[in-house]
């Protein structure tokens, strides 16, 4: 397994309208997609750092993955995401040293990448995001 960079890192808000605000007029970023993934129930939006992306994740949903986050603990970082060249040899390989999946296949997430979350018990507390681009 190689992890190339980091991919993005995922951050809770909740409201999408004015965390873009604050990226794109305080920290003078650019919001390139806002995606809605209905079977996530979040609205997306994305930043590039170098290479590295911002996510902005906002509920669709307060029984969805984000909505029951940010009752818990707020706004704030979610998750790290790296990006992986084989993302089921990755998942295989970690899962064999241990590591707790909470998706044992990929599935489609923003920007069409494939993606594999690990669990955060596995990870010293943060949830950590594998992300292959098929799309290359």
């Amino acid at each position: 397994m190689e992890l190339s960079h980091i991919e993005h890192i995922g951050i809770a808000v909740n409201n999408l309208e004015e965390a873009i605000a604050y990226y794109e007029d305080k920290l003078g970023l650019n919001c390139y997609a806002i995606e809605e993934v209905p079977d996530q129930k979040v609205k997306t939006a994305f930043f590039k750092v170098g290479q590295t992306k911002i996510e902005l994740l906002e509920s669709t949903d307060p029984e969805g993955p984000i909505g029951k986050f940010l009752e818990k603990k707020g706004q704030g970082v979610h998750h790290i995401a790296f990006a992986v060249n084989d993302i089921k040899n990755s998942l295989q390989e970690v899962k064999d040293k241990g590591v707790r999946l909470i998706d044992h296949e990929p599935r489609k997430g923003a920007e069409g990448l494939d993606i594999a979350f690990l669990h955060p018990k596995s990870t010293f507390g943060v949830l950590t995001e594998f992300c292959e681009d098929n799309n290359k």
